[in-house]
C-alpha cells in the first residue's frame, strides 16, 4: 500500500495550489480519502474528506477556499487550495480509510509567505 502526495510548494498569500495524492496497493474507490495538515508546533488536524460516493466535508477554517475531489480511475485524490493564508502553512498529508484499514502518505509541504 502506498500513498504519494505531491503539489506542495512556496506560494504567496492569496495564491493557489493543487495537491495530489496517488494511491496504490488497495481498492481506492472503496476508501474514504482525507486530507490532514500539521503546522510546526501544532497537532495534526483534519482538513477535508471525501467518501466513495463523492460526499465531501471540510473544517470550518477552509470552507469556501479548499475543494476536495477524487478520480477513482486514476486512484488519485486532489485538494485544490485557493486564497491561501500564512496560517495554512503546514505539511499536508493524505489518508485512506476503509473497514479498519488506515493508510497515510508521507506529506507535502505547503508554505504561504510573501
Amino acid at each position: 500500500v502506498q500513498l504519494v502526495e505531491s503539489g506542495g510548494g512556496l506560494v504567496q498569500p492569496g495564491g493557489s495550489l493543487r495537491l495530489s495524492c496517488a494511491g496504490s496497493g488497495f481498492t481506492f474507490s472503496r476508501y474514504i480519502m482525507r486530507w490532514y495538515r500539521q503546522a510546526p508546533g501544532k497537532e495534526r488536524e483534519w482538513v477535508s474528506g471525501i467518501y466513495s460516493d463523492g460526499t465531501t466535508g471540510y473544517v470550518d477554517s477552509v470552507k469556501g477556499r479548499f475543494t476536495i475531489s477524487r478520480d477513482n480511475a486514476k486512484n488519485t485524490v486532489y485538494l485544490q487550495v485557493n486564497s491561501l493564508k500564512p496560517e495554512d502553512t503546514a505539511v499536508y498529508y493524505c489518508a485512506a480509510y476503509y473497514s479498519g484499514n488506515n493508510y497515510w502518505g508521507q506529506g507535502t509541504q505547503v508554505t504561504v509567505s510573501s
